[in-house]
This record gives structure tokens, C-alpha cells and sequence, in this order.
């Protein structure tokens, strides 16, 4: 099991844990008083303005050393096809032969350069697994961690982050 002694708080932390958006930047950028009228935030999907279409899925950071990879739970934000045919495919057990769908993060992480708007393909996974979010190959560095993964010492910098800030 992963753990590490965090540099912030000086306590020995264990597990690997995920870290997720609750709802998609688009979402957080409507004033409150106008959410329930324009917008339906579920747990794994989002509409605005009956026109813009969103899905949460994972980014999978292999960690060098561990089974288990770290987690970012994002937004993807998919055309109206798309989304309504993964909407059609939501309660299928077996569903990863369909798609893959073409999207746009819209989920901002601090840690990076803005993650606003990479472009991504959405795989979806059978046994009801959120989807996989593969970004497309870029220098981006959260596009570099995801397909070469990350050292321990770099969870560990990430995790201290997320959970204490910056010092």
C-alpha cells in the first residue's frame, strides 16, 4: 500500500486516494440563482441550457511501483449525438464496444497549466465504470503524467497539495 510522510502536516498518509469534480466548470460558472432554471447536474452528467452536454469519467495516472493508479474524476463535454448515445448505453452492463466519443475537459486542475478545454476521448468501461477520459497526446503535462505516468514522489507532491494547499 502506497504511503508517504506529508511534508505539509509532517503525518504518514496511506492509500492512494482520488480526487474528482462534483460538477463541470460550465456548471460552477452559472450564478447560483440561476442553476435550477437553466441547468440538470446528476452524478455522472450534466446539461445546461438543454444544449451542452457534459459526462464525468476518470484520468488514470499510472504510479510507478503501484497496481493502482491515481484518479482525477473530471467533466467532458460532448456533442448532443454523443451524449445521448451514451445516455442510451448508461444501464448496460457491456457497453465499452461502444464509441469512443470525442470531447472537451471542462474540468480545471490547479496543479497544471489550464485543463480547460483538452481535447479527449471519452472510452466508456464495462460493469458500470465511469468512463475513461484519454487526453490527446500533447505537451501538456497532465497529457505527458497520463501516458508515462508519475514517480511516487510525485503523488506524494500532489496529494500533500490537495490536501494542504500550497505552503
Amino acid at each position: 500500500m502506497f504511503s508517504y510522510k506529508c511534508t505539509a502536516c509532517g503525518g504518514i498518509h496511506e492509500g492512494i486516494p482520488s480526487y474528482a469534480a462534483l460538477a463541470p466548470l460550465s456548471y460552477e460558472q452559472i450564478p447560483e440563482s440561476e442553476r435550477a432554471a437553466r441547468a440538470v447536474l446528476g452524478s455522472d452528467d450534466c446539461v445546461i441550457d438543454e444544449t451542452t452536454y457534459f459526462v464525468r469519467g476518470c484520468i488514470d495516472i499510472p504510479v510507478d511501483g503501484d497496481a493502482e493508479p491515481f484518479i482525477w474524476g473530471v467533466w467532458v463535454s460532448l456533442s448532443e449525438a454523443s451524449f445521448m448515445e451514451w445516455g442510451h448505453s448508461f444501464d448496460l452492463e457491456k457497453r465499452s464496444h461502444i464509441g469512443p466519443f470525442v470531447g472537451w475537459l471542462d474540468t480545471e486542475l490547479t496543479l497544471y497549466p489550464t485543463t480547460v478545454n483538452l481535447k479527449a476521448r471519452v472510452r466508456l468501461r464495462d460493469g458500470f465504470a465511469r468512463p475513461s477520459i484519454e487526453l490527446e497526446q500533447n505537451g501538456h503535462p497532465l497529457a505527458i503524467e497520463q501516458r508515462d505516468g508519475i514517480s511516487r514522489e510525485r503523488l506524494a507532491d500532489i496529494l500533500t497539495l490537495m490536501r494542504h494547499g500550497p505552503q
